[in-house]
């Protein structure tokens, strides 16, 4: 069977870690400079449940909360990714936005999303905890992770748990898979 090909794109708020989590999933490796981010694209080809993808990330520029949302991520676009850092309130604030207008832009009541908490790392300077993001992310039916783009921590994870959001919103997944996920 050809690999299926899923497009996600990967939002959120400057400096979250959009570009660490995509390059360290895609490259096995952690980019510490900061560089802002106009837009990259990075394919990446893996299996999920015995189904190939062709994965492409559209890592896309920090949005903030006065930021018109690009039509281009309304369209063409399977799941999507929405990152903020544990140790930003400010970003937490504004990937609630980002939800909001991706919502409006779309059109649609239910889009697959991760909500991904990212630097764990960072513990001592948390601010946001695990349970605020879960309750954000029940709160819009969508999966939830924390992760550390440095510690390649739970990283492929958001990408094998986009794909399977995106298989259920098309009615492709049973629901109780025994794939656990801690």
């Amino acid at each position: 069977m050809p690999p299926k090909q899923r497009k996600i794109a990967i939002m959120g708020y400057r400096s979250v870690g959009k570009s660490s989590l995509s390059i360290q999933y895609v490259e096995g490796q952690f980019v510490d400079s900061y560089d802002p981010t106009i837009e990259n694209t990075f394919t990446k080809t893996t299996r999920v449940n015995g189904q190939d993808y062709e994965l492409k990330l559209v890592d896309t520029a920090g949005q903030d909360e006065y930021s018109i949302f690009p039509a281009q991520y309304s369209m063409d676009i399977h799941g999507y990714v929405l990152v903020y850092s544990i140790t930003s309130s400010k970003s937490f604030e504004v990937v609630q936005i980002i939800y909001e207008k991706l919502l409006d832009m779309t059109g649609k009541v239910h889009v697959p999303i991760v909500l991904v908490g990212n630097k764990t790392d960072l513990h001592m300077e948390r601010m946001i905890s695990s349970e605020e993001g879960k309750r954000l992310a029940d709160s819009w039916k969508a999966a939830f992770l924390e992760t550390s783009a440095k510690q390649n921590e739970s990283v492929a994870d958001i990408f094998h748990t986009a794909l399977l959001e995106i298989e259920k919103a098309n009615g492709n997944v049973q629901e109780k898979s025994n794939c656990v996920i801690s």
